[in-house]
């Protein structure tokens, strides 16, 4: 195994898998400005101290992932995980463009992007949508899968080494299921428009607490989160950073999914000295 230097970009809101119990899907880049893929992780499980913000440094040992095909993609050894720079409280947005541009392809045509990823040469990459036309929220099933959840506990009692269906049940309890898939539809520098989930844990977190806020009604907690990721974020250079699923890279017309939204400040226009003639 290799030690690596990552900058987390990119934290899924948890789902639940058949293999293994809580999973969290972690991205970032190394130093080189190149992406990696850190699956699995059961992030809730870490220790207190290797629980890692988005925009913090990392060192942990990785190997590359035999099962999956995605170039991008590492099986992190989590006994060595250490978070080495953690995110600072004060938003320094000049930093984390430096950090994320400074040696980063940033795509605007989907079209381009799809090619390469068809060809397995990525699956993962920072986009800048032309326009955005609108942000939606469809409903979900409100609960976890109760079929992946007695799969769960047949292989617990099989191997004898995960959590009884009882305790994965109850972990989930402190991670609702949110009920809402939301998305952007949105045109890329072609004109084209395409619709792409948000699996980014931040929008599931905002959906959960806005919740609490507004007493138990949905309505107003998913107008909560629109006017967030809708009049606010595009008042701001929103960027995304897209990742495609195992499952889907090879099949799907589109493979993409937003995993991560990025919406710094505009750059301030530099002083130009022509500009004082």
């Amino acid at each position: 195994m290799e030690k690596k230097r990552i900058y987390i970009l990119v934290k899924t809101y948890p789902t639940i898998s058949e293999t293994y119990a809580e999973l969290v899907c972690t991205a970032g880049i190394l130093e080189d400005g190149s992406w990696i893929r850190l699956y699995p992780v059961p992030f809730r499980k870490l220790d207190l101290e290797q629980k890692y913000p988005k925009f913090s440094w990392i060192e942990v040992e990785t190997a590359r992932n035999t099962k999956d095909f995605r170039p991008e993609s590492y099986r992190p050894n989590l006994e060595t995980l250490s978070v080495v720079q953690e995110a600072k409280k004060k938003l320094d947005w000049e930093e984390r463009r430096r950090i994320i541009f400074g040696n980063q392809h940033v795509y605007t045509n989907l079209e381009e992007l799809i090619t390469k990823a068809k060809a397995d040469d990525i699956s993962l990459a920072v986009f800048k949508p032309a326009r955005i036309l609108s942000f939606n929220a469809s409903k979900t099933n409100p609960s976890w899968d109760p079929a992946k959840l007695a799969n769960l506990e047949y292989v617990s009692r099989q191997l004898n080494v995960f959590q009884t269906v009882d305790e994965i049940v109850d972990e989930f309890r402190v991670v609702p299921k949110v009920p809402y898939h939301f998305s952007y539809k949105f045109l890329d520098d072609s004109g084209r428009q395409s619709t792409m989930k948000i699996l980014d844990w931040e929008i599931g977190m905002l959906y959960v607490n806005c919740l609490k806020r507004a007493g138990g009604n949905k309505e107003i907690a998913v107008e909560k989160v629109r006017q967030k990721y809708y009049e606010e974020f595009l008042k701001h250079d929103l960027h995304f950073f897209l990742g495609t699923t195992l499952k889907h890279h090879k099949v799907a017309k589109n493979p993409f999914t937003i995993v991560g939204v990025f919406y710094p400040p505009f750059p301030s226009k530099q002083l130009n000295l022509f500009d004082l003639a």
